[in-house]
């Protein structure tokens, strides 16, 4: 009996150096309401190589919401409304790896949460009520070896595999705080990575990271002694143009894991 597979229809996050998606096709935005709130900004929804896809900017459209002020929960409840398939959440991210340099991309496989105070599942908001879910591998390996795959066939040099370690932010972290995130085991430091994961693993939405090294950490390399913020602009420029070229190959393929048609 022949079986038809599920179409894919990825959503795609946005954070600092990708607030909007111009390969878009047919484009319109839509508000999505939620029972958590307003998410950061309308869905701009499109197609690419005739594949539907939505986009959200993570910070709002116009790069206004702190990382510890998004409404990550209405965020990612507003996808699941408008009924995508999986998650691909772009970021910008400090290099604590020494391998690791200002233009690199990177998948991870691993995080450690270090934010507090934030809304951080859908489950346990009345008394009794109570969920527990398997974390074990906090991002979905079909979708990481997707993007690696797609990456590996446009002849992108993307790092397989790494700590993610999330702050809570705004601020920077200290020299002292990215030794410690070093002998966590961190090879990466962002802000948005959580509970970015976890609420998309409650709603059973396969969820990856492609996050993109904007600068070393603290205390690290051309950062010893401070970050130089200048510098930022041109290094996420150049990388983004890769994220986006990977983004319209993902979203371009017929199937997941098959080469774009």
């Amino acid at each position: 009996m022949a079986t038809t597979e599920k179409p894919q229809f990825l959503a795609i996050i946005g954070g600092s150096g990708l607030n909007h998606l111009t390969i878009l096709e047919g484009a319109h935005r839509r508000f999505v309401r939620t029972p958590y709130g307003e998410p950061s900004c309308p869905m701009t929804l499109g197609c690419i190589c005739d594949q539907p896809m939505v986009f959200l900017a993570r910070h709002g459209h116009g790069h206004t919401i702190q990382p510890d002020h998004i409404n990550y929960r209405a965020n990612i409840y507003a996808l699941r409304e408008l009924g995508v398939t999986g998650i691909v959440a772009v970021g910008s991210v400090g290099s604590i790896h020494p391998m690791l340099s200002p233009g690199d991309l990177v998948v991870p496989d691993q995080l450690i949460d270090y934010t507090w105070g934030r809304a951080s599942t859908f489950y346990g908001s009345e008394p009794g009520v109570s969920m527990h879910i398997d974390f074990t591998n906090p991002f979905s390996s079909a979708l990481r070896s997707q993007l690696l795959g797609v990456a590996d066939l446009l002849g992108f040099n993307v790092r397989d595999g790494g700590v993610y370690a999330c702050t809570q932010g705004p601020r920077l972290e200290t020299a002292a705080e990215i030794r410690r995130l070093a002998g966590d085991g961190a090879d990466v430091v962002g802000m948005t990575g959580m509970p970015e994961a976890v609420l998309a693993r409650e709603l059973g939405i396969p969820y990856a990271q492609l996050n993109v090294v904007a600068n070393y950490a603290a205390g690290i390399g051309e950062s010893a002694n401070g970050i130089e913020f200048s510098a930022l602009g041109p290094v996420l420029e150049e990388a983004m143009c890769k994220v986006r070229r990977i983004i319209e190959t993902l979203v371009g393929c017929k199937a997941p894991g098959q080469p774009p048609g």
